[in-house]
């Protein structure tokens, strides 16, 4: 059984190809580990301002699904083949895991801003990365994180002091 296929998109060489494919990897697994860790908070969220976290986090956990599903796609267009499984992500991921179990969305949002704070500052390494060559995969990873920063920024509005400290 092999990783990669004999072929990559129309323009690359499959070395390239695959090079840039492979990059998408630990970004598969960082948008994975981040829509399990968004719908744990969910779950676990209480206190007075809890339905209007509960209820924001659900549209961040499904558009975090479809980027999943969106890199995948474009790593197998390449030629290599995504790995979604589980111990692969725990074995590769260079974050912490959550730490926050049952608490107040206070607890839980400043935890997911730091989340979010990895998880962007990687993305944009990724396109820095891939950006020379092959601007089909730096256009995805740039839509993706601008959909990131305005996630991380509702979350830092339930945060603002109203003078613009994250607290």
């Amino acid at each position: 059984m092999t990783k990669h296929a004999s072929f990559t998109v129309p323009g690359l060489t499959e070395e390239s190809g695959h090079h840039v494919a492979e990059a998408l990897q630990l970004r598969l697994h960082a948008l994975n580990d981040l829509h399990l860790t968004l719908k744990h908070a969910h779950w676990n969220v209480v206190g007075p301002t809890f339905i209007s976290v509960h209820e924001m986090l659900d549209p961040q956990v499904d558009l975090v699904r479809g980027f999943v599903d969106e890199l995948a796609e474009r790593m197998a267009t390449m030629g290599v083949s995504p790995n979604g499984l589980p111990g692969d992500l725990v074995a590769k991921r260079t974050w912490e895991d959550y730490s926050v179990d049952r608490a107040d969305a206070q607890a839980h949002l400043s935890a997911l801003d730091e989340v979010y704070n990895g998880v962007i500052e990687d993305h944009r390494a990724a396109i820095a990365k891939v950006g020379d060559v092959d601007p089909i995969t730096e256009d995805l990873l740039i839509g993706q994180t601008a959909e990131l920063e305005k996630f991380q920024w509702f979350i830092r509005s339930h945060l603002d002091d109203g003078q613009g400290n994250v607290k």
